[in-house]
């Protein structure tokens, strides 16, 4: 029961969850020469990175310990 719920959020993800076309009034860059499909990664990735670190520390400690 539980696989079917999860596979129904799934579709019904991948049909609402579309992106904006260009012409819908999506956000225009300020340069004209920009790609408007740059995204700036750093802060969520070394935030995710940091914490990963911290989590296998944590659990190789964990395991010398026992």
């Amino acid at each position: 029961m539980n696989r079917f719920y999860l596979a129904a959020a799934l579709v019904f993800v991948a049909f609402v969850g579309r992106a904006q076309a260009p012409t819908t009034g999506g956000p225009t860059p300020t340069d004209p020469n920009a790609n408007p499909t740059e995204v700036p990664i750093d802060g969520g990735a070394s935030l995710l990175l940091a914490s990963g670190v911290a989590y296998g520390l944590r659990r190789l400690r964990q395991r010398r310990a026992s």
